[in-house]
């Protein structure tokens, strides 16, 4: 393999890692020394400088001792045990906040994202900085209840891609390198769930930071998915609509308010024709609500406008 350049970026200090990759443990006990293999072999092949950030979310199983044992054996692992479980977003969020390196990786411990190809997305960064996100996005879908997540994922990512006006390959990847200094003012929205990818996307996306998208393949996970459906998925989109609210408030709002206004209006003049100088009380409440909600959204984008920072 061809060795990898490893250029120190401006702001890090030379005994810095370039490369931290922030790996979430929740009851992997089994597998997780598998991984952690795996992705030691493939960096230290790559020549790049880095760090294995591994978070033990409160595990109830041996994964803590798994990871005690590795870090003895593998110098470039720190180690972050919680004391209470903080969901996935929150071991990536705070991951990413006591990372070393400039370029962040997140990925997971389960066996099923190609974590050979880390330095591939890495080198994507050094070599073109007009990307500040490089995703791993998923050619199969191979999680449990998959006849009613290929639907479920396909709807949620083109209501983001509608309201992004962006294509999204895969809007929920969990294998992606990012700049972390870019990163940083969005970390605070990120939720404690496995969202927080889909968090991060769109608010790269909203803020005009480009991400690229490189096809990898997905196996099947070793141990026990921690995905619940119906609750996920749902917290999947209500994070899709926040986020773009968040960010672009009439994208969301004016629509709607246009759409009622438009058919109150169009009910108006059809009752005025037919009983002059009649308005039945549900076209009033079309025209109404039509309006209110485009205040709100004017007001919404006012706030978003005037607000410092992120």
């Amino acid at each position: 393999m061809t060795e990898l350049a490893s250029p120190v970026p401006p702001g890090v200090l030379p005994t810095d890692p370039l490369v931290t990759i922030v790996l979430p443990c929740y009851n992997e006990g089994e597998h997780v020394l598998q991984e952690i293999d795996r992705i030691t072999a493939t960096m230290q092949a790559s020549g790049l400088s880095y760090e294995l950030l591994c978070i033990d979310d409160a595990s109830t199983d041996n994964t803590l001792a798994v990871l005690e044992s590795a870090a003895r054996t593998y110098p470039a692992i720190r180690l972050l045990p919680f004391r209470r479980n903080g969901g996935s977003g929150t071991a990536r969020r705070i991951g990413t906040q006591q990372a070393k390196g400039e370029i962040v990786v997140w990925t997971d411990a389960d066996m099923t994202y190609e974590n050979e190809r880390i330095p591939e997305l890495v080198q994507h960064l050094i070599d073109d900085p007009s990307y500040d996100q490089v995703v791993g996005a998923r050619t199969t879908e191979e999680g449990t209840h998959k006849w009613l997540r290929v639907p479920a994922k396909w709807l949620i990512r083109k209501i983001a891609e509608r309201l992004t006006n962006q294509r999204i390959p895969d809007l929920n990847s969990g294998l992606r390198a990012f700049r972390r200094s870019v990163a940083l003012p969005y970390l605070r929205l990120l939720p404690t769930g496995f969202s927080c990818v889909t968090t991060i996307t769109i608010a790269f996306l909203s803020n005009q930071h480009d991400i690229l998208y490189v096809p990898t393949a997905y196996a099947k996970r070793a141990g026990t998915s921690k995905f619940h459906f119906v609750r996920d998925a749902y917290r999947y989109i209500l994070q899709v609509l926040r986020m773009v609210m968040y960010f672009d408030p009439l994208k969301v709002l004016m629509p709607l308010a246009l759409w009622l206004v438009v058919i109150g209006g169009a009910k108006g003049v059809i009752d005025m024709i037919r009983h002059p100088f009649y308005f039945p009380a549900n076209t009033v409440l079309l025209v109404v609500s039509g309006i209110m909600i485009g205040s709100l959204a004017l007001l919404a984008d006012l706030v978003v406008r005037s607000r410092d920072g992120v």
